[in-house]
């Protein structure tokens, strides 16, 4: 592992400076690290759109968001057995492809294993390229190595990305910001720089394992573009009855994230997102401090966060076969 002066937080966590960030209509786009690519603040989960039991109704909920501005879409090739993807090349079609940043994750280890789910989310994507690839479900300490390995995912994904199959280059996890410094090392060894990198940002991360006080700074720091997700902890942090959605939604824009993913299947959550973006803005000292202090107490032992004390969200667990 790198030394401590290489991860240790550097600065206090503020979002986008007003240069990086620009508001039309009631949406604002901000710039994704390095890449100077705009995206909304909010993006768009890929996982929820493939929950509805009727196909039209998420494919009507992607063109409302993007109609209505989000133009951030998430995904990842093992979404609903790839029924997310599907879905999202369906409502993409007549003319709703240009207007988006296309995200998508695949779970593939070995060169094998990724170059397959990278043809095969292109095809269910139904486009010859995708804006962003990134590695899903980095949670295990030996995830980078094998990644980074001779004859690992990295090198099939380089070869997409110089075929011109995919432009941008990723990462996401869940699990804890250890494996997150690990990846980011790993890569800095091997003298590649990711794009973005995709983390749970929330009140309650603040408080325990946080990828906020240590691996956000590093990205901010290295300008790679923060993707903030688990805002609300797929409703399980609303649980704790301490904190709303739209706090919880402008907590997460608060920080330097390029954009916030939140979870709609269902309109009345797109226009709570939506009704998030048009009302936010910057939060003072005093109105994040007095978040903090009122998530603290129950936040303290990640009970209400159990995509990192639990195997609850960790697919690939469940299907080794995915890693290759």
């Amino acid at each position: 592992m790198a030394s401590e002066s290489w991860w240790r937080p550097l600065l206090a966590q503020k979002p986008p400076a007003a240069s990086s960030q620009t508001r039309q209509g009631d949406m604002i786009y901000r710039t994704l690290g390095r890449t100077g690519e705009k995206v909304s603040v909010v993006g768009l989960g890929g996982h929820h759109i493939g929950r509805p039991q009727d196909e039209q109704e998420g494919i009507r909920l992607v063109r409302a968001a993007i109609d209505r501005g989000i133009n951030f879409m998430d995904n990842c090739w093992d979404y609903h057995n790839g029924g997310s993807e599907i879905r999202m090349g369906k409502a993409l079609k007549e003319g709703y492809r240009d207007k988006v940043f296309l995200m998508t994750k695949i779970d593939g280890r070995t060169k094998a294993a990724a170059a397959k789910q990278i043809d095969e989310s292109l095809q269910r994507l139904q486009t010859d390229r995708i804006d962003l690839l990134q590695h899903h479900e980095v949670i295990r300490l030996e995830d980078p190595d094998r990644i980074f390995a001779p004859g690992g995912a990295m090198e099939a994904v380089v070869a997409a990305q110089k075929a011109g199959k995919i432009r941008y280059i990723g990462f996401t996890g869940h699990k804890d910001p250890i494996v997150h410094l690990r990846m980011l090392k790993m890569a800095a060894d091997n003298n590649f720089r990711f794009d973005a990198v995709q983390m749970p940002l929330n009140v309650m991360d603040a408080h325990f394992r946080s990828f906020e006080s240590d691996v956000l700074p590093i990205l901010v720091r290295e300008n790679i573009g923060v993707l903030g997700m688990k805002s609300m902890g797929d409703q399980i942090i609303l649980k704790s009855n301490v904190v709303k959605p739209i706090e919880c939604l402008h907590y997460a824009m608060n920080l330097p994230t390029s954009t916030v993913i939140t979870g709609i299947e269902r309109m009345e959550i797109l226009e709570q997102a939506l009704e998030a973006a048009r009302t936010f803005q910057p939060l003072t000292q005093a109105q994040v401090q007095a978040l903090l202090d009122r998530t603290a107490p129950v936040a303290a032992k990640g009970q209400y966060e159990l995509y990192k004390t639990s195997q609850q969200f960790d697919g690939t667990a469940k299907n080794p076969e995915w890693l290759g």
